[in-house]
């Protein structure tokens, strides 16, 4: 069963153009959501077709690198970035943040969509990821984890 839900505008009426859409916001502080290491941000049954990006609410502090992938290929969705570089109102699809920013492309994914903190630790901030979607497969979805 799909959960993952379609935007809607003003008038309820659903926008269907850009698929499906999960979202995931992390508050990071410094030993546990900010600490060093992969976490799982959205699971991914099936065959997707998925792109990725980070809205950043609150800058993000600490001297530790962020990336999104999957497993065995840590970057391949968001590339490695410096936290420090992600600002309150600033679009993170790549490694140089900035309020207006392309969408990024869809790719074909079978599995978790993982985020990786490497060198040190994310201190503060807050980042909502937005996965957007179609599924290929028949069991093809997408759920924040």
């Amino acid at each position: 069963m799909i959960t993952a839900v379609f935007q809607r505008d003003a008038n309820h009426v659903p926008i269907t153009t850009l698929g499906l859409q999960a979202e995931k916001t992390i508050t990071y502080v410094a030993g546990t959501t900010g600490a060093t290491g992969a976490t799982t941000l959205f699971t991914v049954t099936g065959v997707v077709a998925l792109r990725i990006f980070g809205y950043c609410t609150l800058d993000l502090t600490g001297s530790g690198t962020l990336e999104a992938g999957v497993a065995g290929n840590t970057a391949a969705l968001l590339a490695q970035t410096t936290g420090t570089a992600i600002d309150a109102g600033e679009i993170w699809i790549d490694t140089a943040p900035a309020t207006v920013e392309a969408l990024p492309a869809y790719q074909v994914v079978a599995a978790n969509v993982i985020q990786t903190i490497a060198s040190a630790t994310i201190t503060a901030g807050i980042l909502t990821y937005y996965a957007q979607f179609v599924p290929i497969s028949a069991d093809g979805n997408v759920v924040a984890a």
